[in-house]
C-alpha cells in the first residue's frame, strides 16, 4: 500500500537534510511513499532547493503564497522558476482574505499570473483559498485551469461549493482537519468528493490530524488522514490509497513514486 503527501512544508520541519531525511524516512515506514513540498515566497526557495533538492520521493513547488506576496513581486522571475525541471508543480498560490488589510487585486493578479504561467509550462496549479470563495469561483469560472490541472488545497468548504470547483475540474485535497470533532461539514465533503477526484495532504508542520492535533505535524501523520477517510467512505485503507495515489499520477505522469510497482 502506498500514500501520497500531496501538499507540506518539509523545509519549515527541519533546517538540515539530515533531519528532513529522517523525516521522509520515518514517513515512508508509515506508507507515505512520495511527499509534495510546496513553496510560498520567492525568498524561501532557495533554501528549499539547497534542502530538499534530490531527496527521493520528494517533489518541489514554487509559488507565492497571497500573504507572502513581496513588493519587489516579478511574474518574470516566478516564469523562470516555475520552469525549472525540478519544479513539478505551481504553488500555492490564490487568495486570502483572512488578515486585516489585504489587497484583493493585488492578490488577484499575482493569481491570474500563476494560473497563465501554470498553463504555459504545462503544470499542475496548486491553489490556497481562504475566506476567499466568491471570488476564486469568480476567477476560475473564467479560466481553464483543468488544462494543467488543479488542486484546492486543505478543503474546508461545503458540499455545494465542493461540488462548483470539482465541475471546474479541481480535485479536491483533504488535511488533517477532516479529523476534528467539530469538522461535520469537512466530513461531508469528503464522503462526497468522487473517487477520480480526491486527494490528501498533511500542510506539515501545520494541522496535524487526531490524536496528534496541536502538535507540529509531519508527513507520517498522514495515515491517520487516510484511515479517518477511508472509514468516512466506507472503503478499505486499501482501496482508498489505491484513489489518491492514481490521481496524483494523473497530475504528475512524469514524478510518480518508482514504487508504483507495488500498487495492487
Amino acid at each position: 500500500m502506498l500514500l501520497i503527501d500531496s501538499h507540506c512544508h518539509l523545509d519549515f520541519l527541519s533546517n538540515t537534510r539530515k533531519n528532513i531525511k529522517n523525516i521522509v524516512l520515518q514517513a515512508e515506514k508509515n506508507h507515505v511513499n512520495q511527499i509534495l513540498s510546496v513553496c510560498i515566497s520567492v525568498s524561501q526557495f532557495s533554501n528549499m532547493i539547497s534542502l530538499l533538492n534530490k531527496i527521493p520521493n520528494v517533489l518541489l513547488s514554487f509559488g507565492i503564497h497571497p500573504l507572502y506576496i513581496e513588493k519587489s513581486y516579478d511574474k518574470k522571475l516566478l516564469h523562470n522558476f516555475a520552469t525549472r525541471n525540478d519544479v513539478v508543480a505551481i504553488g500555492e498560490s490564490g487568495l486570502d482574505y483572512s488578515k486585516i488589510g489585504y489587497n484583493s487585486e493585488i492578490q488577484k493578479k499575482v493569481f491570474l499570473d500563476h494560473i497563465e504561467i501554470s498553463k504555459i509550462v504545462k503544470k499542475p496549479l496548486i491553489i490556497h483559498s481562504r475566506n476567499a470563495t466568491h471570488d476564486m469561483i469568480k476567477i476560475l469560472s473564467n479560466v481553464n485551469c483543468e488544462i494543467s490541472g488543479c488542486i484546492m488545497h486543505c478543503f474546508t468548504e461545503n458540499i455545494q461549493i465542493a461540488k462548483i470547483f470539482l465541475d471546474l475540474g479541481c480535485y479536491i485535497s483533504f488535511s488533517g482537519i477532516v479529523t476534528f470533532k467539530n469538522a461535520k461539514i469537512i466530513q461531508d465533503c469528503a464522503r462526497y468528493v468522487p473517487d477520480d477526484r480526491i486527494l490528501i495532504e498533511t500542510d506539515s508542520p501545520y494541522l496535524s490530524p487526531e490524536p496528534y492535533r496541536g502538535k507540529k505535524n509531519q508527513p507520517s501523520y498522514l495515515i491517520h488522514i487516510a484511515k479517518y477517510i477511508a472509514n468516512l467512505r466506507n472503503t478499505t485503507l486499501k482501496n482508498f490509497s489505491k484513489s489518491i495515489v492514481k490521481n496524483f499520477q494523473k497530475l504528475f505522469p512524469k514524478h510518480s513514486s518508482k514504487n508504483k510497482k507495488n500498487i495492487q
